[in-house]
Order: structure tokens, then C-alpha cells, then sequence
């Protein structure tokens, strides 16, 4: 069975952790560098004067950041 904490409304209630420290630590370390990357990139368009649909692309990198540290925080 899955390890759960009570639902007495804590951080985390009812959810169950599925993912250990190891794997936190890569979605965490990777979530820092798709941060760095788009933030790299972002710095470059805009010193560029590129367009907005280029721009609009961030999204990508920005949300793969987002989603491992989510990942990484909830440990799921």
C-alpha cells in the first residue's frame, strides 16, 4: 500500500508520496536549469527585439520549470 498522511487538513493531506528524496533532487535540479535556460533565452530575445510570437515560445521552458518544482514540492 501507499503511504498516506491523515486528512486532518496539514500540508499535503490525503495525498500520497510516490516519488523518494533521489528523484525530488533531479526534478528539483532540473526545474533550476530549465529556469536558467528560459531565462537565457528570454534575456536574449528581448536584447534582440524578436518578435512576440518568438517570445510566446517561453512558455515551454517556463513550464517545465514550474512543473518540477510542483513535482518536486508535492513529491508526486
Amino acid at each position: 500500500m501507499m503511504p498516506t498522511t491523515s486528512r486532518g487538513g496539514g500540508e499535503g493531506a490525503g495525498l500520497a508520496v510516490n516519488i523518494g528524496p533521489g528523484e525530488r533532487r533531479k526534478r528539483l535540479a532540473l526545474s533550476g536549469i530549465m529556469l536558467g535556460v528560459g531565462t537565457a533565452i528570454a534575456v536574449a530575445l528581448v536584447a534582440e527585439g524578436a518578435a512576440l510570437a518568438w517570445r510566446i515560445a517561453l512558455f515551454l521552458p517556463f513550464w517545465a520549470a514550474a512543473l518540477g518544482f510542483f513535482q518536486a514540492r508535492g513529491k508526486t
